[in-house]
C-alpha cells in the first residue's frame, strides 16, 4: 500500500488535504502563523514594558538569566510538542528530568574525570529508557497516555527518591568543567541555550521535512484515518514518547550543569509548566496542529513572565493567575481557529461539488 500524507506548510504545522487552488489551505496556515506571531508580539511587549519600568531588565546578566531560565523549559517543550501533536501527552517529563539530573551527579561522583559527552549520552539514554516504558504501555498496550504518564510520573519520582535515599549532591562534588558549562557563553549566548536551539532546529526540520514528521500531524488529526492510509500509528506514537523521554533526560543533564546542587526533588512540578508552555505556544491540545517554534515561544513567554512580574512589583501569586489565563485564552483561540478551519474546508468542498 502506498502511504500519502498531505499536509500544509509547517509554519503552523496544520495538516491539510491536497488542493488544486490551495487558497483555503494557505488561509488556514496563515491563521496558525498569526497565532504564533501574536505570541511573539506579546513577548516583545512584555519585555518592552518591563524595560521601561526598569532599564536594567535587559542588562547583560539579566539577558543571560532569561535565556538560562527558558533553556530547560524549551528542551522539554519540544519533546512535549511532538507527543501532543499525536493527540497524547507526557506528564512524566519532570520526573525523568529529576532522575537524569541525579544520575548525572552520581556518575561524576563515581567517575570524577568522566567526559561531559558521556554524561550527556547517559542522561539521554536514561530518558529514552523511561520513554520506552511510556511508549510500550501507550502504543503497544493501548493504555491512555494521560493515565500511563501520570502513573510513571510517580513511579520514576519514587525510583529517584529511593535511589537518593535523602542524599544531596552539592556543586562542589561536580567537575569544574561541567559546572563551567552551566555558566559559559558563546558571543554572549549561554552554552546551555545553544543546546536548546540545536534541539529546536533539529525537531522543527524533522517535523517539516521528513515523512515521519508529517505523519505525526496526520495521526493527531485523525488516528483512525491515519491507520486506514497505512501509517504505522503505534510505531510513530512510540517513537514520539521515546524522543520526549530522551529530551527530558538531556534536560536533566543541563539542569545539573546549571544548578549544581541536586536531590530527588529536582524538576518537581515542571511538567505542568511544560504543558502550559506548549498550549500557550499554539499547539492544539487535541493534536494535529502546532509547531515546536510556537512551543519555544510559549516557553520563553512563561519564563519572561516569571522574571518580569517581580520587576513590575506584581505579587508572585499573580504569576499563576496570568499563566492560567493565557492557557484558557490559548485553548479558546484554538477552538475558534478550528471552527474557522472547518468552515473554510466545508466551503471548499461545496465549491468543488
Amino acid at each position: 500500500m502506498t502511504t500519502t500524507v498531505s499536509t500544509g506548510p509547517a509554519a503552523g504545522g496544520v495538516p491539510a488535504p491536497p488542493t488544486s487552488g490551495g487558497d483555503p489551505v494557505r488561509g488556514v496556515n496563515r491563521l496558525f502563523a498569526v497565532r504564533e506571531l501574536g505570541i511573539g508580539l506579546a513577548l516583545v511587549l512584555l519585555i518592552a514594558i518591563t524595560t521601561v519600568v526598569n532599564p536594567r531588565f535587559l542588562s547583560g546578566q539579566s539577558r543571560k538569566d532569561l535565556m538560562l531560565g527558558a533553556t530547560i523549559l524549551v528542551v522539554l517543550a519540544v519533546g512535549q510538542t511532538i507527543v501532543i501533536i499525536t493527540r497524547n501527552v507526557d506528564l512524566s517529563v519532570g520526573s525523568i528530568l529529576g532522575l537524569a539530573a541525579f544520575a548525572t551527579g552520581k556518575l561524576f561522583l563515581a567517575v570524577p574525570g568522566a567526559p561531559i559527552a558521556v554524561a550527556l549520552l547517559a542522561g539521554i539514554a536514561l530518558g529514552a529508557l523511561c520513554g520506552i516504558v511510556n511508549g510500550a504501555l501507550i502504543a503497544v498496550a493501548r493504555v491512555p497516555a494521560l493515565v500511563v504518564t501520570l502513573g510513571t510520573l510517580y513511579v520514576f519520582r519514587g525510583l529517584d527518591f529511593s535511589w537518593a535515599a535523602g542524599q544531596q549532591i552539592n556543586a562542589a562534588d561536580l567537575p569544574t568543567n561541567f559546572k563551567n558549562m552551566g555558566t559559559a557563553t558563546v558571543l554572549t549566548v549561554p552554552v546551555l541555550a545553544l543546546f536548546a536551539v540545536a534541539v529546536l532546529l533539529l525537531a522543527g526540520f524533522y517535523l517539516r521535512s521528513y515523512r515521519g514528521g508529517r505523519e505525526l500531524y496526520a495521526i493527531g488529526s485523525d488516528p483512525a484515518a491515519a491507520r486506514l492510509h497505512g501509517i504505522p500509528v503505534g510505531r510513530r506514537v512510540f517513537g514520539a514518547l521515546v524522543v520526549s523521554g530522551a529530551l527530558a533526560g538531556l534536560a536533566g543533564v543541563l539542569y545539573a550543569a546549571r544548578f549544581g546542587t541536586l536531590d530527588a526533588a529536582a524538576g518537581t512540578g515542571i511538567e505542568l509548566q511544560v504543558v502550559a508552555a506548549v498550549v500557550v505556544g499554539g499547539v492544539a491540545i487535541f493534536g494535529g496542529s502546532g509547531s515546536v517554534y510556537g512551543a519555544a515561544l510559549g516557553a520563553l513567554l512563561l519564563s519572561t513572565i516569571g522574571g518580569a512580574l517581580p520587576v513590575l512589583r506584581v505579587a508572585p501569586f499573580w504569576q499563576q493567575t496570568v499563566v492560567g489565563a493565557l492557557i484558557l485564552a490559548a485553548i479558546g483561540l484554538d477552538r475558534a481557529l478550528a471552527a474557522r478551519v472547518a468552515r473554510r474546508l466545508r466551503g471548499r468542498k461545496a465549491r468543488d461539488a
